[in-house]
């Protein structure tokens, strides 16, 4: 025979302990009536609850576990701009012709607003992201994007990225630019078409790099000001961008977000 669940043998001691509480209220007060009517009621409720467990509960546990899915996505989020992130914006920024218009807006501190963020996406999302393909090192991005090859692919793979389209998209973008490069045998010679066309597939993941960046300094800013702290001083738009603290070190100590 089947095994019986917990869940059922669990329900049914419940059942019983409910019949027991109902017996001893009858052999104390002895009025029958009133614990039929008792009875009814709590039955009548019973809807009620089922509501409230249903519709309620479960919504505060879903904000919950939403909650805990972000907190996920973060975290890979951060390991990527970590590993590859930050160091892909800075070099695909320094072949940006109109790279001038958009460093202005991207000097994050830690007086920014929501407000500000929210601005400045306005902004980055407007800018005309051109690449000078005549000055990429193709061969020398292929050779870099290449040897993480693996990382990507395990960011991939982690199913907390489901939920967040658009970083999958920039994933998806960065494998498709690896893809490209690595069958080409060689870059010299390459017509011009052909680097017209890998250019394109760089200011694709140029332009998903700069929003997932800036969406993630809000998120730092948000929750944890120490990692915002660095972050804001590894910039990858800030030419002076340095990750030691300046100062006599007596500000750094009292600024908790360091």
């Amino acid at each position: 025979m089947r095994a019986i669940s917990w869940e059922m043998k669990f329900g049914v001691v419940l059942v019983f302990l409910s019949v027991f509480i109902y017996l001893i209220k009858y052999l104390i007060l002895g009025d029958a009536l009133n614990t039929y009517m008792y009875v009814f009621n709590a039955l009548g409720f019973l809807p009620i609850n089922v509501l409230l467990v249903t519709m309620v509960i479960n919504k505060l546990l879903s904000i919950r576990a939403k909650r805990d899915r972000l907190e996920k996505i973060n975290m890979v989020i951060g390991m990527f701009f970590t590993e590859i992130g930050t160091q892909m914006l800075t070099y695909f920024s320094d072949y940006d012709p109109d790279i001038d218009n958009l460093k202005g807006h991207l000097l994050v501190d830690d007086i920014w607003t929501d407000e500000k963020f929210n601005s400045v996406k306005e902004i980055i999302n407007s800018h005309a992201y051109k690449a000078d393909g005549g000055k990429i090192d193709f061969e020398m991005l292929q050779t870099w994007l290449s040897s993480n090859r693996n990382f990507l692919l395990r960011l991939l793979e982690n199913p907390a990225l489901m939920e967040h389209e658009s970083f999958t998209e920039l994933l998806r973008a960065i494998s498709h630019l690896t893809d490209e490069l690595s069958r080409r045998k060689e870059f010299e010679n390459l017509p011009a078409a052909d680097k017209l066309h890998l250019t394109g597939d760089v200011n694709r993941v140029y332009s998903n790099l700069v929003t997932q960046w800036l969406g993630y300094m809000l998120y730092l800013k948000n929750n944890y000001p120490y990692l915002f702290s660095l972050a804001m001083r590894i910039n990858p738009f800030d030419e002076n961008a340095t990750p030691v603290v300046a100062g006599d070190g007596q500000d750094a100590l009292q600024n908790k977000g360091c």
